[in-house]
């Protein structure tokens, strides 16, 4: 039996990024094998070194422990690039730099082997949601995806929401994420990520639950979605 609700256990940005890098990681190299690694690499030394083994450390020290670690050399004499950067703005910085490495050398293949690290990804952050629920008693139904979240909604994010009797709406006006890739030049790599990530973290937590996204913050100003769970009767 269930005490009571348990604290809401929510990732950091550097673990989210860990994680996400290992799923790619693991599609990268199983389509295009040692090759893939190099593109790999060269995403990360563009990143940055220094700041990368910084995610890496904070990442280990918080439990997960990723591969990012293979990809930063032992010694190397690299600086932080990035001053005064939230993690959210170094998550899509990082992101941005290895989908260009493995789609600027692998064109349509690199597109869907980014596209399915990212799935991979969101589709265990949704499971991971579904058994936050049910430690607390609950279904993994519509009413108790939010409150089970596993990331802290940032005041760097600005959300309105609208709740309906089977899903609910959500409109961001103001997402770090997007921003940086607009103002990088990189909104081509972003939608890689948007695209696929609220699908795949909702099929994971429950596979009749459904996202719509008919609006993109770098291209239309706003980002939309529509969750709904499937009428399945």
């Amino acid at each position: 039996m269930n005490a009571g609700l348990q604290k809401r256990a929510t990732y950091s940005m550097e673990v989210m990024t860990t994680k996400l890098f290992s799923e790619i990681e693991k599609v990268v190299i199983a389509r295009f094998g040692e090759q893939g690694k190099v593109q790999l690499q060269q995403g990360i030394e563009q990143f940055g070194y220094k700041d990368a083994e910084d995610i890496a450390a904070k990442a280990v020290m918080e439990g997960d422990f990723h591969t990012l670690y293979e990809y930063i050399p032992k010694g190397h004499a690299a600086k932080n690039k990035y001053e005064g950067l939230t993690p959210f703005a170094l998550f899509a910085k990082l992101f941005a730099q290895l989908a260009k490495a493995v789609v600027d050398t692998y064109g349509d293949e690199g597109e869907q082997a980014i596209r399915e690290g990212v799935w991979a990804f969101g589709e265990k952050r949704g499971y991971g949601i579904a058994l936050r629920a049910r430690a607390n008693g609950q279904e993994n139904t519509v009413e108790h995806y939010l409150p089970n979240y596993d990331m802290e909604r940032s005041e760097l994010f600005s959300i309105d929401q609208e709740f309906l009797s089977n899903g609910f709406r959500q409109t961001y006006t103001v997402c770090p994420l997007g921003q940086q890739w607009a103002d990088d030049g990189m909104k081509t790599y972003g939608h890689l990520y948007c695209s696929v990530i609220d699908k795949a973290i909702a099929h994971g937590y429950n596979d009749q639950f459904e996202v719509e996204q008919d609006q993109w913050l770098p291209t239309d100003g706003y980002c939309h979605f529509h969750y709904q769970m499937k009428d399945t009767e």
